[in-house]
């Protein structure tokens, strides 16, 4: 227990570190990145690299090495060489909980650094062969592997924003597109001798959020749909919504177990800020939900959202989750007032 405990608390001081990049990337030199970077053993074979934009999850063992979230492309030299360190053993997964650039600019490098289990690899003859297939059970959708390299997987939500589904010009290049997706609730995987559950989270912080649960390390990635240095970002021009967002956390909350005394036990690797357990979760949840209450009442008394914005709904949770500067309180206000009020209109009452 009390290494668990222990685990929790040096999670916490990551909140100074990990950075804030909100839906856009920020770049930094080389020497920045080593100043702040951290590696840090979450539990089992789960690790955190934190510290050069959203929260980068690795799994790494004697099957080699998967990633979730890649983080900028700036900083995917750095990021490799600690992966590079945690296994000789080649990176074979990427997975991607969203299309916020700062959790896939990396896929490329990420990817080409890699192995998947379909490469053709040459035998001791010289002839070509295959080092035998891996695959996730459960889910659907689908692709080949790609020919080399990891392979990246995500919700075909993912897919839609990153590519060119109407033909216009894709927001990023190719070589960052996941190469495999799904379409229903959840994918599995099986790799390092452990089960891996892909949970789609829809219209959360955005269509397409992913839940990472690695089953046997008893540790979630939580991606955007959970970030403790910050209100909550429900992302509306992406398909984010107050609801989807509440139900993500809750479904966060079902999964996780404590130790004891609601501390310890399954561990949260949010997509920004501290390693949490289920009690940091369970508050996070309460304020958006209070929150979430306070408006509908402001809405249902016809308040503008200039007036919400001067009545500060927030005020008392502003202290710990309002130092965000990237997605300030103003913006979350904003998009939490949009989205209720779009809802009443739709629906005709309140929900």
């Amino acid at each position: 227990m009390y290494r668990l405990l222990a685990s929790v608390a040096i999670g916490g001081a990551l909140a100074a570190i990990t950075a804030s990049s909100g839906f856009a990337e920020r770049q930094a030199g080389p020497a920045q990145m080593a100043a702040r970077l951290e590696v840090l053993r979450v539990a089992g074979d789960v690790y955190l690299l934190a510290g050069t934009g959203a929260n980068v999850v690795v799994q790494a063992a004697e099957e080699g090495a998967l990633i979730v979230d890649t983080s900028t492309e700036a900083a995917s030299e750095q990021l490799i060489a600690e992966v590079r360190k945690l296994t000789s053993k080649p990176i074979r997964y990427v997975i991607n909980t969203n299309a916020d650039p700062d959790h896939i600019r990396g896929n490329e490098r990420f990817a080409a650094a890699g192995l998947n289990f379909a490469t053709p690899v040459p035998n001791l003859a010289g002839v070509g062969g295959r080092e035998g297939g891996r695959g996730g059970g459960g889910g659907g959708g689908g692709g080949a592997p790609r020919p080399t390299g990891a392979q990246i997987y995500a919700h075909e939500e993912v897919m839609q924003r990153l590519s060119a589904p109407t033909g216009q010009a894709a927001p990023v290049p190719f070589a960052l597109w996941p190469t495999d997706t799904f379409f229903t609730p959840k994918k599995t995987l099986s790799f390092n001798g452990e089960a891996i559950e892909l949970l789609h989270m829809p219209a959360a912080h955005s269509d397409g959020d992913l839940l990472v649960w690695f089953r046997r390390s008893d540790v979630i990635a939580a991606g955007d749909v959970y970030t403790p240095d910050r209100f909550p970002m429900i992302d509306l021009t992406r398909g984010g919504s107050v609801q989807g967002m509440l139900d993500a956390l809750n479904r966060i909350i079902d999964i996780t177990v404590p130790r004891f005394n609601q501390q310890g036990g399954t561990l949260v690797i949010p997509g920004h800020g501290r390693i949490s357990n289920e009690s940091d979760v369970v508050e996070y949840r309460d304020m958006t939900t209070i929150v979430r209450d306070r408006i509908q009442r402001m809405i249902d008394q016809k308040m503008t959202l200039e007036q919400v914005r001067a009545a500060n709904p927030v005020l008392d949770y502003e202290g710990v989750y309002g130092r965000n500067t990237t997605w300030t309180t103003s913006m979350f206000v904003e998009a939490m007032y949009r989205d209720l009020s779009n809802r009443n209109r739709s629906t005709g009452s309140r929900r």
